[in-house]
């Protein structure tokens, strides 16, 4: 089926089609949940069950997961959601090497204050030889 034939649905209603299957959702602070999608608002806030978080490291080719069990999951913190299909879900994890979830988070936590670091760096270099302005924080960059 193709999901822009029926362009009717352009709100939350186009979720209904998703209900009682398994999706991937993508919240804007990176994480990423599978779970199976129970029930949903007007503002696209999520109930998801039997929920687990992944995390992902492709420099290692390593992943992570934990369960979370009932997720509820408000609509503006959603980047992007999908079905997952059920026939081919495992076949991109099998290329991939599972290692536990303190590691990999503990690794993922040390390159991204790293990379703020280096962020904030340039940041103050632009501002001290090139007047670029310091405004701007957390909410501003999707």
């Amino acid at each position: 089926m193709d999901p822009l034939a029926n362009l009717q649905f352009t709100t939350s209603g186009a979720l209904i089609e998703l209900v009682d299957k398994k999706v991937l959702v993508h919240l804007r602070d990176d994480r990423k949940l599978i779970g199976v999608l129970r029930s949903y608002d007007q503002y696209a806030n999520l109930v998801l069950t039997q929920t687990i978080e992944r995390l992902f490291h492709p420099p290692s080719r390593s992943y992570a997961q934990t369960d979370r069990g009932v997720f509820l999951v408000r609509g503006e913190n959603v980047v992007l959601l999908g079905e997952i299909d059920l026939d081919t879900e495992d076949l991109p994890l099998s290329r991939l090497q599972l290692v536990p979830w303190q590691h990999l988070s503990a690794l993922l936590a040390a390159e991204k204050k790293s990379k703020s670091g280096q962020k904030q760096k340039r940041e103050k270099v632009l501002f001290e030889r090139r007047g670029f302005g310091e405004e701007g924080g957390e909410g501003d960059a999707y």
